[in-house]
């Protein structure tokens, strides 16, 4: 049995290895200019040069030690070894493009590992532009390193006042309309919302206690693979949602474009629709 300490340390390799390559983002051009940007076919869902090598450099930091492992990544899909261990990694090199190419501070890599039952074991959420890198390993708790220190989290504080909940809204037009139309009931109970534009982060603040909770719908896997585990092993209230695998050809964009993705403290479980 491969031990969770160890798969996290991968995990933190190889996010690094990401991060890496997003931090030599130049602070010229704010408006994403040499960035070698191109659209992905919904208005805002854009890639640049960096999510391709940073996703280049998670697989390698990866494989170099654990070849027998698959991996889904969001830009080069699905690749399985010959002989596939039973742990599968679900990465997304740059989470929060949009932010990356506008110089916006709230980007990160997510990498984390799930066994054969689908089970998330570990998982990391690097951000260079913000000097934080927060993880969880199953049964192991879920730290924010920062500035030297490494920080046990413990999700946000029950029963404040002033709640803060955290939310995105889909490239489809559709979607976004209907997110639009429902935020007002979605609001209720809660005194202010935010939207950064990375599920990943989103779901790693609420587990460091800055915002109350998160909810959005529309996700894909790789978004909130890591960021769901880290809010998870703070001790928060977490609903992933119930999508067909990658692996085997999941899940339908009607069926991603309807799925929630939920975590805050227990007592606001009941803010987020079924």
């Amino acid at each position: 049995m491969t031990d969770v300490n160890g798969l996290l340390a991968v995990a933190k390799r190889a996010a690094a290895a990401g991060a890496a390559v997003l931090a030599r983002r130049s602070v010229i051009g704010t408006g994403g200019d040499g960035l070698e940007t191109s659209n992905k076919g919904e208005a805002g869902d854009w890639v640049t040069a960096f999510d391709v090598a940073a996703e280049n450099a998670v697989r390698a930091a990866i494989l170099a030690e654990r070849p027998d492992d698959t991996i889904t990544g969001e830009e080069h899909g699905t690749t399985r070894p010959e002989t596939p261990s039973g742990y599968r990694w679900s990465i997304d090199p740059l989470d929060g493009t949009t932010n990356f190419i506008r110089n916006i501070a709230y980007y990160a890599t997510s990498v984390a590992v799930a066994d054969s039952d689908g089970v998330w074991l570990a998982g990391v959420v690097h951000a260079p532009a913000l000097g934080r890198v927060y993880s969880a390993g199953r049964g192991l708790g879920a730290w924010l390193e920062t500035g030297g220190e490494s920080i046990r989290l413990a999700g946000p504080v029950p029963g404040r006042t002033g709640l803060i909940l955290a939310t995105g809204f889909s490239y489809d037009p559709a979607t976004r309309a209907s997110q639009s139309a429902g935020l007002a009931e979605l609001m209720e109970g809660f005194a202010d919302v935010r939207r950064l534009g990375s599920a990943a982060l989103d779901l790693c603040l609420v587990a460091d206690g800055t915002f109350d909770a998160y909810g959005e719908r529309g996700l894909n896997e790789h978004d909130f693979s890591a960021g769901a585990l880290v809010a998870e092993e703070a001790g928060c209230w977490v609903r992933r949602p119930r999508l067909e695998s990658p692996l085997t050809g999941g899940p339908s964009t009607e069926d991603r474009l309807a799925a929630w993705m939920c975590a805050g403290t227990l007592e606001l479980s009941g803010k987020f629709p079924l």
